[in-house]
């Protein structure tokens, strides 16, 4: 819980573009990978140990809390590179890890290190979050879960004062929009089955999101799954029922997606950012809901579904392959001078054309992902140009400072 008192908005980082997309965008905290020890060890680029100093000062400035995701499961040659990825994440100052295993758990707690117990843990009653209140002040619950189930645990732990190591009543968190795997709270052995790629280790194949045909052996008769993928859940979207979410007393609410681009992390962490401040401040409308429903389907889903928080049945499977986002972006070309006097940036177009009155995006690791009209520029140092190819160089302004490293994309219907 923030200070302010509203529940705390957890946003993911699978690089520095989408750390700065939320720390710009109203993160409450941040949670990441380093090294391969987590569980998007291959669908995000992942940071390095080398990193960690810069995370925590970004994140700092910001006032920002930073979250080490060390959930795989762990083997006996991994534990030198565990002790030493906890010490530099104490070292840097980072806020907690969070872990499922025993020997992380362990080993954090006796640097001094808060912990968060991992969704992997698969915590669903009372009487585990009892146990694991030794050690953590944190736990994230199961997936599976539904909103009457947490709110349950939740009073229960006010009732009876459950405290973790810190003195404070223990927090519970839980996720509130993204990717939903079809195995509990993610513990799937499909891709390690079919590839030898564990999605314990970080790395899912992600088989699971493909379409099937069902065979019967005795008959040899075929089933083909008309228009569903029936292993691929929708993605999770809480945000028009995010008041009874809060209503539960839950602390924390998280945003799945290190592996998703920043102009998803941006677009969804400012949703759920004006959602929460707008429950807290009585001015959460139907309105309001669905033009925040709109925004989030511009950027990567599944489509949406409330999971098991209002207890429905399950079968809410996608039926596409792939993200079903309203929009998409085409790269233009590449950051190549930025004047900051006049905030005026100069890029590179290289591959497709590009238009007064277009959207546009631009994305870098300082920059984060920042969205605009363009509604004038130079192009090649003539004024009054409508229309930018290949080759040409465009000048505009931004409000905002630019980078070479920063990418230009087009957004253009999906």
């Amino acid at each position: 819980m923030t200070k302010s008192g509203k529940i705390e908005l957890m946003s993911p980082a699978g690089d520095f573009a989408s750390l700065q997309a939320a720390l710009d965008n109203g993160a409450d905290s941040v949670y990441f990978g380093v090294e391969q020890l987590n569980m998007r060890a291959r669908a995000s680029i992942n940071f390095t140990m080398d990193d960690l100093p810069e995370i925590a000062a970004r994140c700092k400035e910001k006032n920002v809390r930073t979250y080490l995701t060390l959930n795989t499961i762990i083997y006996d040659h991994d534990l030198s590179l565990v002790k030493t990825l906890l010490n530099k994440s104490k070292e840097a100052g980072l806020s907690a890890v969070i872990a499922m295993d025993q020997a992380v758990i362990a080993y954090a707690r006796q640097i001094g290190m808060e912990v968060h117990i991992s969704t992997q843990v698969n915590v669903t009653n009372i009487e585990t979050i009892k146990f694991y209140s030794l050690f953590a002040d944190t736990m994230v619950m199961s997936r599976e879960l539904s909103l009457n189930q947490v709110k349950k645990i939740c009073r229960q732990i006010e009732k009876e004062e459950i405290k973790g190591p810190s003195g404070r009543l223990v927090e519970i968190e839980i996720f509130g929009h993204g990717a939903l795997c079809m195995a509990v709270s993610g513990k799937c052995y499909l891709s390690l089955h079919s590839h030898n790629s564990s999605a314990n280790r970080g790395a899912c194949k992600q088989n699971c999101r493909r379409k099937y045909t069902v065979i019967d052996q005795e008959s040899g008769f075929e089933i083909e799954l008309d228009n569903e993928y029936m292993m691929s859940p929708k993605d999770l979207c809480t945000i028009d029922f995010l008041d009874q979410v809060i209503d539960t007393g839950v602390k924390v609410l998280k945003i799945e997606g290190r592996g998703r681009a920043p102009e998803y992390v941006a677009t969804t962490t400012r949703c759920y950012r004006e959602a929460i401040d707008a429950i807290a401040e009585g001015t959460y409308t139907r309105e309001k809901v669905d033009c925040w429903m709109r925004r989030l389907s511009t950027v990567y889903n599944r489509g949406f579904w409330s999971g098991y928080y209002l207890g429905r049945k399950p079968g809410e499977w996608t039926d596409a392959s792939g993200s079903k986002a309203t929009q998409k972006k085409i790269y233009i070309g590449k950051g190549k001078h930025y004047f900051p006097k006049t905030n005026i940036a100069v890029f590179l177009i290289e591959s497709f054309d590009i238009s007064v009155g277009d959207k546009i995006l631009i994305q870098g690791p300082t920059t984060g992902s920042q969205e605009m009209i363009l509604e004038e520029m130079m192009v090649d140092k003539k004024e009054g140009a409508q229309k930018a190819e290949r080759s040409d160089l465009i000048t505009f302004k931004t409000g905002f400072k630019v980078r070479p490293s920063d990418k230009l994309y087009k957004i253009v219907p999906a």
